[in-house]
This record gives C-alpha cells, sequence and structure tokens, in this order.
C-alpha cells in the first residue's frame, strides 16, 4: 500500500515537509507527530495558555503546509522554520491580546464560546447559536470588527488598515459591537435563568 520502502517515521524531515507539500495524508499526520510537542511547548512558552497554545500549534502547522513549496533548508532546518512560525504566531497573539481596545475578560468570552475543546463542545453549540444570531443582528460593519477582533485576535489599528478606515472608528466599531452583544447575550441568559 505504502510507496516507501523504510518507514515514514525514519523519513528526514525535509522529506517529510516535501510530501506535505504534495498533500499525503500519511505524511501529514507524521509531520505533525514529529514536531507537535515541539511547536506547542515554543507556543505555551510565549502566550502561557494551553488552549491558546493549541491554537497557534495548529496554525503554525497550517501556515506550514501552506508553505511548504518555500521551505528553503539553506536558511536553517525544518524544525528551526517551524519553530520560528509558531513563535511568530504566539508573539502575534500576545500583542493582538494586549493591544486590544475592548476588556480582554469580554473578549474572552466571545473566545471561550468560539473555541472547540471536547468539554465546552456541547456548551459552545449552544451558545456559539445565540452568539452567531446575536453578531446576526449587529450593523455589518460592527459584527465584521467584532469577529476580526474576537476571533482572528486583530488589534484595531490591524482593522482599521483592512477595512480602510481610521483608527478611532474601528474602537468605536469594537466597543459598540461587544456593547450589543453583551446586552443580547445578557438578555438571553435572564430569559432562560438557571437558577443562577
Amino acid at each position: 500500500m505504502s510507496r516507501f520502502r523504510f518507514p515514514v517515521g525514519r523519513l528526514p524531515d525535509e522529506a517529510l515537509l516535501s510530501g506535505l507539500a504534495t498533500g499525503d495524508p500519511e505524511l501529514a499526520v507524521s509531520f505533525v507527530r514529529r514536531f507537535q510537542h515541539r511547536v506547542f511547548g515554543v507556543a505555551v512558552a510565549v502566550v502561557g495558555d494551553p488552549q491558546l497554545a493549541e491554537d497557534i500549534a495548529q496554525q503554525t502547522f497550517e501556515r506550514a503546509w501552506r508553505h511548504a513549496q518555500i521551505y528553503d533548508s539553506r536558511r536553517g532546518s525544518v524544525t528551526t522554520w517551524l519553530t520560528t512560525i509558531a513563535h511568530n504566531l504566539a508573539i502575534d497573539a500576545v500583542r493582538a491580546r494586549r493591544a486590544e481596545p475592548v476588556a480582554p475578560e469580554d473578549l474572552d468570552a466571545v473566545l471561550g464560546v468560539v473555541s472547540h475543546t471536547p468539554e465546552q463542545q456541547a456548551l459552545a453549540d449552544e451558545a456559539s447559536s445565540r452568539l452567531r444570531a446575536a453578531v446576526a443582528q449587529l450593523p455589518p460593519e460592527q459584527g465584521r470588527a467584532l469577529v476580526m477582533a474576537g476571533i482572528y485576535g486583530m488589534t484595531a489599528q490591524q482593522i482599521a488598515e483592512r477595512e480602510g478606515i481610521p483608527l478611532g472608528t474601528a474602537k468605536t466599531r469594537i466597543r459598540a459591537a461587544m456593547g450589543k452583544l453583551r446586552a443580547t447575550l445578557a438578555s438571553d441568559r435572564r430569559g432562560d435563568d438557571h437558577g443562577h
């Protein structure tokens, strides 16, 4: 079945990465297995949050898969390349959290609803349908700003650039969206009070 004459586990890193570029599922799994601990380790060291580090590790492998063709072994090993990607993504995530004009606990509430750990799945399914409904009621530009900030972790500055609007406008949109969202979710909660 396998085209390889020796076990995938013994393939050099570069060969595994080339295989990743071809989209071979067996190689992709081996690639992730080989590097996941290191990538996760780098991410968790920077962000200090295992949940966020897992997301960053996943983004790292997605980016590696997208850019596998342009990897150049002369500029460092596959491990160095991957850990650099993970490190940069982790730094971006920390920056995005710090530079956010929205109170972190508000963003965490949105992110908590959108994150999909198995424990949160049941909760998230119910909450995210409410969240999606609440976001759908927002004016489109506020909804976009909220999703960019809350789900993609973009800063107000990045949103301003992406939307081609002044920084103040971006901040106002995020604040307005958070305010409306909080009000909607709060009234939902009062509507189905479970003795809290």
